[in-house]
């Protein structure tokens, strides 16, 4: 009887061990993978961060924000806490000035202001609520 036991203990510890030592398979990327991943990912968060305050340095979008009385220095200065889908959003929206003012137009539309309005504005308010 006690060498029966001792089989069947030995026996469901070996079926135990075994799914557990199949579980831990290598990772399915390479360490280099995910580092590329890493550097892709605090490349295009830079880039986003460079192109809102290229855009907030721009002398029309200076003149907009006089007129509307918004702070252009709270704006920039909360540029370097925006994270994730609030800095892509923002970032998307700079492009979109740039595009505007882009070709040597000299007037602003009243559409690229509004576009300007609202991006300042948005700014604050995100930051405002972190």
């Amino acid at each position: 009887m006690r060498t029966s036991t001792l089989v069947l203990v030995l026996l469901l510890s070996t079926l135990i061990a075994v799914p557990r030592a199949q579980a831990q398979t290598p990772h399915a990327a390479t360490q280099s993978a995910m580092d590329a991943a890493v550097q892709e990912h605090v490349a295009a968060t830079a880039s986003d961060r460079d192109d809102v305050l290229r855009v907030l340095n721009l002398p029309q979008v200076k003149a907009v924000a006089g007129q509307a009385g918004l702070d252009l220095r709270t704006a920039t200065t909360a540029v370097a806490t925006l994270e994730g889908q609030d800095l892509s959003a923002v970032a998307a929206q700079a492009r979109q000035v740039e595009r505007s003012l882009a070709g040597g137009q000299s007037k602003i539309m009243i559409s690229t202001t509004m576009i300007i309005i609202a991006l300042l504005v948005l700014i604050l308010i995100i930051v405002a609520v972190d």
